[in-house]
C-alpha cells in the first residue's frame, strides 16, 4: 500500500540458542498437520507512541524501540526456538509426504515500515468497516501458506510507526501453533520487552502423541492440491460489553428454562448468527452452519499442560435449518451450540487423533464457503496485557490470512468482560446487519 514504507527486512536469531537434542527435530500431530493448507495466524497489536525513548530506556539501553524490539524479540526466541526454525518435508517410498520442524535457528523475520508521516490511530479505529488494505499491510508474509514454511519464515513481525502510534504485527505459522500458543508467545515477548530475564511461563515444546502413533504421520499426495482460493469480504467490528453480554446470556438460559448452561459466548454467538441469516434471507429449509475451533488441552485426561505449545484444536460443527435458527429464539439455538461443545469429550478428542492418522484431512480456504461461519481466537487469552515498556495496546486486528467469508475472529474488548467480533462478511449482509434493531440492540459503538 502507498501509505506504508519498508524500511528494512532482516532475520532474528534466538539470542543463545541453546540446542537440545530432544527438542531439536519436532514431530507433528494431526492438530498441526491439519492446517498445511491455509494460511498462517495473523494478529497485531495497536499502540499509542511512545512519549519520549525515556518510556523504553528503563527496560533497556537500546536508544531506538525499533533496535530494543529486535533485541528483545531475539532473546524471546531462545524460549521460542522453533519459531526460528523452518518446516522440513519429507517424501516417502509410497508417495505420501511427512513433515516435521527443524529448530535450526535460521530465525524469524523482523521488518520495520513506517507511516509516520500518513497514518494515525483513528484512521484505523473511526471507520464503521475495518480499512483492510491498510490494517493488512500491517503485517509480514501475506499470501504464505503453512506449507510453505520449508522455504519461508515461521514466524514473521512487522512493526509499523504510525503519526500517533505503534503497530506490532505478528504472522505465525499454524502447523506450528494454535491461537493459545500465539499469545503465549506473544505475551513472553511483551515480558521480555518490559526487562524480564525469564518468562512468567516456559512453553513446553514436546508435541503430544496417543500412544501407538507412528510418525512422522504421512500424508497422501493427493492431499497437498486441495486448496481453494480464498474471497474478499469486508470486515467490520461488532463490540459487546459486559453488561449487555449478561443479558444475553441471561435470555438465552430464561429462553430454555435453564439457570447458568449456556455460557456467555454461546450466547454472543448465537446472537450474532442469528442476525447473519436473517440479513441473508436464506429460504427456511436452508442448511447452515456454525464451525467453531474445540480446543483439546482441558479435554485430554490428564489434560495438556496450559503451557503446551503447537496445536490443539480440532472443528466442531452446529447445523442447523435457517428457519429453526430464526424462530425458536436465542435459547434454542444457543442450546444446541452447548450441546454440540458438550459432545466434545476426551474420546471424542482421541477419536479425532486416531481417525485423521488413518485418513488425512487437511482444512483448506474454502472450508468457510457457502452458509457457514467459522470461528477462530478466543476471549480468554490475555490480548491486553501486552505492555511492551510504555502502556496496554489500544485495539488488535488481524490480517490477511484466511479472510473467507463467514469468517469470524473472537477477541475480548480493551474494557474487562466484553467481547470484539471481527465479521468478515459480504457489504450486503455487514450493511442488513447494521439495520438489523434486535441484532445491533445489544451492540455498543467502538
Amino acid at each position: 500500500m502507498e501509505d506504508i514504507q519498508l524500511i528494512s527486512t532482516s532475520s532474528v536469531q534466538a539470542a543463545s540458542h541453546k540446542e537440545c537434542s530432544t527438542h531439536e527435530r519436532i514431530e507433528l500431530t494431526p492438530w498441526d498437520l491439519q492446517f498445511l493448507l491455509v494460511g498462517p495466524i495473523q494478529k497485531g497489536l495497536l499502540f499509542h507512541k511512545p512519549k519520549t525513548t525515556q518510556e523504553i530506556r528503563e527496560y533497556s539501553s537500546e536508544s531506538s524501540i525499533i533496535q530494543h524490539l529486535r533485541t528483545s524479540l531475539s532473546r524471546t526466541l531462545d524460549f521460542f526456538n522453533p519459531l526460528a526454525g523452518r518446516l522440513v518435508s519429507i517424501q516417502n517410498d509410497d508417495n505420501s509426504t511427512s513433515y516435521f520442524i527443524d529448530c535450526n535457528n535460521v530465525g524469524a523475520q523482523f521488518v520495520h515500515a513506517t507511516a509516520n508521516d500518513v497514518v494515525t490511530i483513528a484512521d484505523i479505529l473511526e471507520p464503521v468497516y475495518v480499512p483492510d488494505r491498510l490494517v493488512h499491510s500491517f503485517f509480514p508474509l501475506n499470501g504464505v501458506l503453512n506449507c510453505e514454511g520449508t522455504s519461508k519464515p515461521l514466524l514473521g513481525v512487522q512493526v509499523t510507526e504510525l503519526v500517533d502510534g505503534i503497530f506490532i504485527g505478528c504472522t505465525l505459522n499454524h502447523a506450528v501453533a494454535d491461537g493459545t500458543s500465539f499469545w503465549h508467545f506473544f505475551n513472553s515477548w511483551s515480558e521480555i520487552s518490559r526487562g524480564f530475564n525469564q518468562i512468567s511461563k516456559s512453553p513446553a515444546l514436546r508435541r503430544w502423541f496417543l500412544d501407538g502413533t507412528e510418525c512422522p504421520i504421512r500424508i497422501p499426495p493427493q492431499k497437498l492440491s486441495d486448496s481453494l482460493t480464498p474471497l474478499s469480504p469486508k470486515e467490520r467490528i461488532f463490540h459487546f460489553t459486559k453488561e449487555k453480554i449478561a443479558e444475553l446470556k441471561a435470555k438465552a438460559n430464561a429462553e430454555i428454562d435453564m439457570t447458568n448452561r449456556v455460557s456467555s459466548l454461546q450466547a454472543v454467538l448465537t446472537h450474532f448468527w442469528r442476525s447473519v441469516i436473517r440479513s441473508q434471507n436464506l429460504d427456511p429449509n436452508q442448511k447452515v452452519c456454525c464451525n467453531l475451533l474445540i480446543g483439546a488441552r482441558t479435554r485430554l485426561q490428564p489434560p495438556l499442560p496450559e503451557n503446551y505449545f503447537g496445536n490443539a484444536v480440532y472443528l466442531g460443527t452446529v447445523t442447523v435449518k435457517a428457519g429453526d435458527l430464526l424462530e425458536g429464539g436465542l435459547g434454542h439455538a444457543a442450546w444446541e451450540m452447548n450441546k454440540m461443545v458438550a459432545l466434545h469429550t476426551e474420546e471424542k478428542a482421541r477419536s479425532f487423533l486416531e481417525s485423521w492418522v488413518e485418513s488425512p484431512r487437511l482444512l483448506t480456504t474454502g472450508s468457510l464457503a457457502g452458509h457457514a461461519l467459522g470461528t477462530s481466537s478466543s476471549p480468554r487469552f490475555n490480548v491486553y496485557g501486552n505492555d511492551f515498556g510504555w502502556g496496554r495496546p489500544v485495539a488488535v486486528r488481524s490480517g490477511s490470512a484466511n479472510k473467507t467469508q463467514g469468517k469470524v475472529t473472537i477477541f475480548p474488548a480493551a474494557e474487562e468482560g466484553g467481547i470484539d467480533i471481527e465479521a468478515c462478511l459480504s457489504p450486503e449482509t455487514l450493511k442488513a446487519m447494521g439495520n438489523d434493531s434486535e441484532f445491533m440492540d445489544a451492540v455498543t459503538p467502538n
